[in-house]
């Protein structure tokens, strides 16, 4: 069964093929049908080889295929390898699940688009690069899924490419990934030659062997990496091209922005964590950009009134939550994070586009408002998905995971107090802004009335995913609550245990009540600012200091005013320095030069025999004067 491994990224990249050659000349059930099975396939051989390997003894729970060798260049051989244990299993199951879910959804949600089948192809290809990214044994085929992702990115971010903003979008986007994956590029290539292989298993125990702990390499390696990542997962400094990315079609937005993609980073750093474990300081960044990523993005998504933005910077602001268990050595907990997040941040991007459907392609949520009893599918699974990302205490996916998260931010010898109060007020921030957006789209004075169009291939997917948002947490149950930590235990032959402070455990039940009440604070926050007393809500949002907030908030923090300036100004203006091409002067003066020297050669040819013959004569003589005189 294991063996069957090759299939779940080769069958959705069979899909983008089959789509390409064919897609033009296929029906829309064609086209919908060459879109999804692929990925159903996928996911059905993910689930037999996930139980294959659920079911084999603790020791023996990985496995290694290997295709061919890619190239061989001395004693580098890269492979087309996959290998498969509990982290990568964990990453291929969300990948190829949730992959099938928003796909499915997406037969509907597109379904009235010229480009139909382009559309599916690009998906298709996306789900086959993203799972070659978690499958790789080596790092040279990851970064070849790497860059696949982001090229769909581009391609998926575009998708409406004859819109301005779109087209922009996808542009900065690339770009911005593109230096993080400089840095990523710079580290494979320091790992080849410093350690003469990019095969991750030997890559991690020759650097333990050989890198001490806080040596330069590690750090520079780690450091270079991570920025891979933090290009990749949309955190700063590098953050400022996942909110304009909400130009594409939603099921983009729910797949590759928000389940995925953009937890890339998140993968890189934990298959990677011996070499981070190697460098300390790296380590200590990561728990600080995740902190300061989850607050700054929080802020933002408290004021968006574009609803799917609001959802981006909630995006941001998760995934500096994962940054931070990284960073504290919380290993599983990041990617226990990472599945639950997975389940209801995609419910919640496809409840907002049935939202945005029955709306006529309506984004602002202030022409929102009334809809929970027109929508009522929409409504209660994008208020379970609301509630999940709320950690509402016990009932939810997401109080289990963040919970886990805060409370490994307290206990960690890497961790401590601020960085577990910066985890606590983004908790906060979190619940206050979810439910700004249930209150502001589902209740309150209906503006205008659903069109009906939504129907059930739309809204199954949300049904499966809000049970899954419900109940994806009981796979880690705390000391307090059953102690059941079955997901750590599933991780613990991948991931190393958390290193914690002594007499901190006993705390457990504290902090999870304080976590508790903040969720269920910001709630209430949100209920009385946006149902009880919006005009007083209003009225403080005319004081000065409020609405420059609102304004600094609204703007990303004034990240894309500071990189204009900084960065695109001065290019532009260079370029406007330069409209004369002043760097081709050079290379016309080498033309010229050889052009003097083809002129000056050329005048030598007279076809005058003696001549030729006076110059051998010459030339003899000087050969022989050089010979004997020096």
């Amino acid at each position: 069964m294991v063996r069957w491994l090759w299939l779940v990224p080769a069958t959705p990249v069979a899909g983008f093929v089959a789509l390409v050659i064919a897609g033009r000349r296929s029906g829309r059930v064609a086209i919908a049908i060459l879109g999804t099975v692929p990925v159903a396939v996928s996911t059905a051989v993910a689930c037999l080889v996930g139980a294959r390997l659920i079911a084999s003894p603790v020791e023996t729970r990985s496995f290694t295929q290997t295709l061919w060798t890619w190239a061989r260049i001395g004693e580098f051989a890269p492979t087309i390898g996959f290998r498969i244990d509990p982290l990568s299993l964990v990453m291929m199951l969300v990948v190829t699940g949730v992959s099938l879910l928003i796909l499915f959804y997406s037969t509907a949600f597109m379904e009235g688009d010229d480009g139909y089948a382009r559309f599916f192809a690009y998906m298709n290809l996306f789900v086959g690069s993203m799972l070659v990214l978690v499958l790789a044994d080596n790092l040279l085929l990851l970064y070849l899924g790497w860059e696949g992702v982001g090229l769909c990115s581009y391609l998926l971010i575009g998708f409406w490419y004859r819109e301005a903003a779109t087209a922009n979008a996808a542009r900065k986007a690339f770009i911005v990934t593109r230096i993080g994956d400089t840095a990523l590029a710079i580290g494979l290539f320091l790992l080849i030659t410093r350690l003469g292989t990019l095969d991750i298993e030997t890559v991690s125990r020759r650097a333990a062997l050989e890198w001490p702990s806080g040596s330069t390499l590690a750090i520079a390696v780690a450091a270079l990496l991570l920025g891979g990542a933090v290009g990749k997962s949309a955190q700063i400094p590098l953050q400022t091209w996942l909110p304009d990315a909400m130009a594409g079609p939603t099921p983009v937005s729910a797949l590759i922005h928000a389940a995925t993609m953009v937890t890339a980073g998140v993968y890189l750093i934990a298959r990677m964590h011996v070499v981070f474990a190697l460098a300390p300081p790296v380590l200590a960044i990561v728990a600080v950009i995740g902190a300061v990523t989850l607050l700054l993005a929080g802020c933002s998504a408290l004021v968006q009134r574009d609803i799917k933005r609001a959802l981006a910077y909630s995006t941001m602001s998760q995934i500096g939550y994962m940054f931070l268990a990284l960073g504290v050595g919380a290993w599983s907990a990041a990617i226990f994070h990472f599945m639950t997040h997975a389940f209801f941040k995609a419910l919640l991007f496809l409840a907002a586009g049935v939202v945005i459907v029955e709306l006529e392609d309506e984004h602002d949520l202030f022409r929102m408002g009334g809809l929970r009893r027109e929508l009522p599918v929409a409504f209660w699974t994008f208020l379970i998905g609301a509630a999940s990302l709320s950690a509402l205490p016990v009932v939810t996916a997401g109080f289990y995971s963040k919970d886990l998260i805060l409370f490994d931010a307290w206990s960690s010898t890497r961790g401590g107090p601020w960085l577990w109060l910066a985890g606590l007020i983004g908790a906060l921030l979190t619940s206050v802004y979810a439910f700004r957006l249930v209150f502001l789209a589902f209740f309150g004075d209906a503006s205008r009335r659903p069109t009906g169009r939504s129907g059930w291939r739309m809204n199954a997917p949300l049904v499966i995913l809000a049970a899954l948002a419900l109940v994806g947490g009981l796979v880690e149950l705390p000391a307090t609550l059953g102690d059941k930590p079955l997901f750590t235990t599933f991780l613990q032959t991948v991931l190393p245990p958390l290193t914690t402070l002594p007499n901190r455990a006993a705390q457990m039940a504290s902090l999870q009540l304080v976590a508790g009440l903040v969720s269920i604070g910001g709630i209430y926050i949100a209920w009385a600012l946006f149902i009880r007393s919006r005009v007083a809500a209003g009225t403080l949002l005319n004081l000065r200091p409020i609405r420059w907030l609102h304004t600094l908030w609204f703007a990303g923090w004034g990240f894309d005013w500071l990189y204009d300036r900084l960065f695109v100004g001065p290019f532009v203006w260079l370029a406007r320095v330069d409209r004369a091409d002043v760097v081709d002067r050079i290379y016309d003066g080498l033309v010229w030069a050889g052009w003097i020297g083809w002129r000056a050669s050329n005048s030598t040819q007279t076809g005058r025999v003696r001549w030729y013959a006076a110059g051998l004569a010459i030339g003899a003589l000087a050969i022989t004067a050089i010979a004997i005189f020096l």
